[in-house]
């Protein structure tokens, strides 16, 4: 989840019934969509011994710290391990991951009972999920084609924070209700909901 440390294990898994010397390169950059690298956040390399149809795991952590200030609105991490078996020429195997931090910042709640020319109050609730203050916050609000810009006061890290926002809908049937939430340490965190307006 975006905010937080992140932990990845590779698992070696030696096959044959020799012992081998696996050298492990390893290294995870924010990149974008198209995967293009952006910035490179971490760089480590271990050995490994394996015996005998062994298994072994290398833990790879990734603390919020190095990527939260590199990563793109596409909040996708690339993770590459090349795996190269000393003594056994050309022996290499190239591992890649691709990691997509999810949002868990926006929670909107609807009345169990929407209806139409009657005012609705909607509860949107909004969090920073980082371990440090986020300021310049700002909620941009979309439904019924008309966009509220609402700016609202810093968090405190790990904060959660909740609006009510009220609008009477004009039409029986579906609304789509669209909020985008923006600060200075990251941007365009969307939540969305259906709404189905009744007839009076």
């Amino acid at each position: 989840v975006f905010g937080k440390d992140i932990t990845l294990i590779l698992v070696l898994n030696n096959l044959s019934s020799d012992r081998k010397t696996v050298k492990v390169d390893m290294s995870a950059s924010t990149v974008l969509y198209t995967r293009r690298t952006v910035t490179e956040i971490l760089k480590a390399n271990t050995s490994v011994e394996l015996g005998s149809k062994q298994a072994k795991n290398i833990q790879l952590k990734i603390p919020y710290a190095y990527y939260g200030k590199y990563l793109t609105t596409d909040k996708r991490i690339q993770v590459t391990a090349l795996c190269e078996v000393l003594h056994m020429h050309g022996v290499k195997l190239l591992v890649e991951k691709t990691i997509i931090l999810e949002d868990t910042n926006i929670i909107i709640k609807i009345p169990q009972r929407v209806v139409v020319n009657k005012a609705a109050t909607l509860e949107i609730s909004y969090a920073n999920p980082l371990p440090e203050p986020v300021k310049h916050c700002v909620l941009l609000v979309t439904l019924m084609n008309q966009q509220v810009k609402i700016h609202l006061a810093q968090l405190a890290p790990k904060e959660r924070s909740k609006i009510y926002f009220e609008f009477t809908p004009r039409r029986t049937g579906p609304l789509q209700l669209q909020v985008d939430f923006s600060c200075n340490k990251f941007s365009h965190v969307k939540g969305f909901v259906t709404i189905t307006v009744a007839p009076a």
